[in-house]
């Protein structure tokens, strides 16, 4: 897969050390090119953010959380049942198990991925789960454009191309759950699933409590 391996992207080093090849291996050999310069963009903007916020933060952990979280929309980790971003989770989590990390490590990648989407949560966890949300929402939708200088976003794009990039995720994203779509209720992939399917039927949560087997 022709894609930049850099060391360094304005001013941000990207982690080479043996487990973080290992898992920039899993991405590409799974993953497309599209994903890979996605994830390596998150990285780099959720980076940028906990350096100008002084923030204290295990970058490789960080790294590997960007690596894998997107791979759960990959016929390879995607799941029959579960969100995406769950399966991306577990991935991780397996994948630190195997190369003897500390449960604390595991659960934290796995919280920064699994929450990588949800809204009004992941800013208030961990350094790593907020820079990681920080990094998504800048990538995909634009939150916190401004606070990179236009050389900043030169340098990146220059890296790690967007090549369409807002025509082609939301495709992307449905690609991934396209055969359990009840894995976005409640969640904002359920927007997904609206642009993507005539008259889709979302799940609601009122009829839910209305139609409960409770009588009363």
């Amino acid at each position: 897969m022709p894609v930049n391996r850099l060391k360094e992207v304005s001013g941000i080093n990207i982690p080479d050390s043996k487990i973080s090849v290992q898992a920039t291996e899993l991405l590409l050999d799974y993953g497309t090119e599209f994903l890979y310069n996605h994830s390596l963009r998150v990285f780099v903007f959720a980076s940028l953010k906990g350096k100008r916020s002084n923030l204290s933060y295990d970058t490789e952990l960080l790294y590997i959380s960007a690596i894998f979280h997107d791979l759960g929309l990959t016929s390879a980790y995607s799941s029959p049942d579960k969100r995406f971003e769950v399966d991306g989770a577990d991935a991780a989590r397996s994948f630190l198990k195997s190369h003897g990390l500390p449960k604390e490590s595991q659960q934290l990648v796995w919280d920064t991925i699994a929450l990588h989407t949800t809204i009004g949560i992941a800013e208030y966890k961990e350094t790593e789960v907020a820079l990681m949300y920080s990094g998504v929402g800048l990538d995909v939708l634009g939150e916190g454009y401004d606070e990179l200088s236009e050389k900043q976003r030169e340098q990146i794009l220059d890296a790690y191309p967007r090549d369409g990039f807002k025509k082609r995720i939301i495709p992307t994203f449905f690609s991934g759950f396209e055969h359990k779509t009840e894995t976005t209720f409640g969640n904002i992939k359920a927007d997904v699933c609206a642009f993507m399917i005539p008259n889709f039927q979302r799940k609601n949560f009122c009829d839910c409590i209305l139609h409960s087997p409770w009588i009363e």
